[in-house]
């Protein structure tokens, strides 16, 4: 049996043996306790805080507990944790049973009083963070300045003023710093800090903005706390320049930018319309190693919805998704903006979808806009379906806008009866059609070629007074394009009643005139003063080449296009490198593709004729901007075209709407057009 060691002969006289072993450094030396460090505090620790009978033998009580020694800082602190705990629960059991009507200001004192006549600044301010009802806190702030020296009550402030700030009342908190002022208390930078994020959380950036320029004052220096709440205020209120200013200070000085800057500084430039700067900012922020919130997912996603980007709202959504962020319903709306905007159906009709799915509500804006791309893309069954789901929503009764849409789409691929029933469907809802609707319907009964419908919707809207618009002329010479050469004269006799410039240019073309400066010079004026849009002016010219090229009145169509390119209503439609020449005819029509064409073939031949060098290969892209289901296929027409002419141009199979031939085809195809001699090149 082992044997502990005898170390005394009584347990009073073992306690003494331990404490002078511990109050003598040279006692661990003694061979009896070889495996004690001198260096250790281990023991000491142990024996300040054991009581007694933890090193009493069981059957002993004769110890004196007077003789162990206890830390009375510990023992003090836990009492004075105890009272303030027991404030902190008063103080809560208060709360519930307030009543505003009854002064408690008695009960307040008598709770506090608890705490004894030396109150700590710690402990006061720990009571104080901890009340939740601002009332009480008011009345526990009075009572602790009393206890508190007068220079420390800033601290004390600065407590009530985060309890408000936490609450998001800034009015009270607004108050309480009056009072601070009034009482000769001088505010700090937390003071400042607390305040200038209060007024942000309260969406009162203002108030923030005259907070921030009262810091010097008092001698406050602006921290990196107040640096992102105020690149957030003056982003707010749309002061560009001090946004920026403290934004770039920030990163000089390597402070902390929080989300919450970068949010508003995306939604700043959203509003300004720089887009490019929205992005760049995200960038900063990624780099800078801010992790993005919903806010500022949602601001640029909201900002390339505004600029049509959806490409780049798709990238910023994946991000979001990537970084564990769930689409909330103004994201839904974000990318509902971008995609309809940017004319991405399958990916804006998939978010549709979702939002359905999850039982979300759809605002009447979501529901125009995504009509609105179905009409322009020509998306029918799509569009019947959002139509209805919008008529049994209860909360986005259809109007003329929505109405306008559906006739507009009809109209584009032709469907008159469908076209015909949604008007009588508006009319019965009591909405009258305006000048877009009559628009439509002239598209829509020139498709189907009744001239005389055409005829009397133009005299009905002549006769109410509706003056007809850029559009509604455009739209009529498009219709034109589909009517019989002896039908024309109808369409040429309303135009000329109400425009008589557009009138005379008609006439010219079908008539044949003879005076081309002054047919050149009205057209140009024509063009000029038409609506300051580009879809308009180039509506109206496309429609011209086109009508030109059913006349057959060639040299017009050539005289137009020259016009055209003259007053830029067609920019960039030819491209040259050393490897390849193209002609691009995205922005034309059919017509004037055609016509296009034809002058490129005679720039390629004078070309040829002068010994210029040319590239190995030639193409023709004529990829539309966009597919819209309504319109022609450009790519099918021109192949069509192109063989019609035995050009040896060839649909290229991996690039969709491109042709392509080499110049030595090019060479012979126009040596047998007898354009020039190839002798000479």
């Amino acid at each position: 049996m082992v044997h502990a060691y005898t170390l005394c002969s009584s347990p009073s006289s073992t306690f003494s043996h331990f404490t002078t072993c511990i109050s003598s450094p040279n006692s661990f030396a003694n061979p009896k306790f070889p495996n004690v460090n001198h260096k250790s505090r281990k023991f000491k620790i142990f024996f300040s805080f054991q009581p007694p009978n933890s090193i009493e033998d069981a059957n002993s009580s004769t110890l004196s507990k007077s003789k162990i020694w206890v830390n009375p800082k510990i023992l003090s602190s836990r009492r004075v944790w105890r009272k303030t705990q027991h404030a902190i629960s008063s103080l809560a059991k208060l709360d519930k049973s307030f009543d505003p009507s009854d002064p408690i200001e008695q009960q307040v004192s008598e709770i506090l009083k608890g705490l004894g006549n030396n109150v700590a600044e710690h402990d006061a301010e720990h009571v104080l963070h901890n009340i939740a009802n601002p009332e009480i806190a008011i009345l526990a702030l009075e009572y602790f300045k009393k206890k508190i020296e007068p220079e420390r009550h800033v601290v004390l402030y600065n407590v009530l003023l985060k309890l408000f700030r936490e609450i998001k009342d800034f009015k009270k908190a607004e108050k309480v710093f009056e009072e601070m002022l009034q009482r000769g208390v001088t505010p700090n930078v937390v003071t400042f800090s607390t305040l200038i994020i209060c007024a942000s959380v309260c969406s009162l950036p203002h108030n923030s903005v005259e907070l921030f320029e009262q810091m010097p004052s008092f001698g406050c220096e602006p921290d990196d706390n107040v640096s992102s709440s105020m690149i957030y205020a003056y982003a707010h209120i749309g002061n560009v320049d001090m946004a920026l200013k403290l934004y770039d200070d920030a990163k000089n000085k390597k402070w902390p930018v929080r989300a919450v800057a970068f949010s508003a500084l995306i939604k700043m430039y959203g509003v300004l319309g720089n887009y490019d700067e929205c992005l760049n900012v995200y960038n900063d922020m990624t780099a800078l190693g801010v992790r993005p919130n919903m806010k500022v997912y949602n601001n640029l996603l909201f900002a390339m919805g505004r600029a049509k980007r959806a490409r780049e709202a798709k990238g910023v959504y994946q991000q979001m998704k990537e970084n564990g962020f769930l689409p909330n319903w103004f994201t839904y709306a974000a990318l509902l903006e971008a995609y309809s905007r940017g004319r991405y159906s399958k990916d804006a009709l998939s978010v549709y979808k979702e939002m359905k799915e999850k039982g979300m509500n759809m605002k009447k804006s979501l529901y125009s806009m995504l009509l609105d791309m179905c009409a322009t893309l020509g998306c029918v069954d799509e569009a019947v379906g959002i139509f209805e789901d919008m008529k049994r929503s209860e909360t986005c009764e259809p109007d003329l806008v929505e109405y306008s849409s559906l006739i507009r789409m009809y109209s584009r691929i032709g469907k008159v009866l469908e076209a015909e029933a949604m008007l009588n469907e508006m009319m019965i809802h009591g909405l009258e059609p305006n000048i877009l609707i009559v628009t439509s319907f002239v598209q829509c009964y020139g498709k189907a070629k009744r001239t005389n419908d055409i005829v009397n919707i133009f005299n009905q809207i002549w006769e109410t007074g509706i003056t007809p618009d850029d559009r509604l002329w455009g739209c009529l010479l498009n219709a034109m394009t589909e009517l019989p050469k002896e039908d024309l004269g109808k369409i040429t006799n309303c135009i000329q009643k109400a425009n008589p410039k557009l009138g005379y240019i008609v006439t010219y073309l079908t008539e044949e005139g003879e005076d081309d400066r002054y047919f050149i010079r009205e057209t140009s004026e024509l063009l000029v003063s038409a609506d300051d849009d580009d879809d308009v002016q180039k509506s109206m010219c496309n429609s011209l080449l086109d009508l030109c090229v059913n006349l057959g009145v060639q040299d017009r169509a050539r005289d137009l296009l020259d016009l055209g390119l003259t007053l830029k209503i067609y920019s960039d439609i030819q491209s040259r490198s050393e490897t390849l020449w193209y002609l691009n005819l995205k922005k034309f029509s059919v017509g004037a593709a055609m016509t296009a064409f034809h002058v490129w073939i005679d720039d390629l031949s004078k070309a040829f004729e002068s010994g210029e060098e040319l590239p190995q290969i030639l193409g023709i892209c004529t990829v539309p901007r966009r597919h819209r289901q309504w319109e022609k296929d450009m790519a099918i027409i021109f192949e069509s075209y192109l063989k019609e002419l035995s050009a040896p141009f060839h649909k290229d199979t991996k690039m969709d709407g491109w042709f392509f031939t080499t110049s030595q085809d090019a060479k012979s195809w126009l040596q047998s057009r007898g354009r020039f001699n190839l002798n000479r090149c």
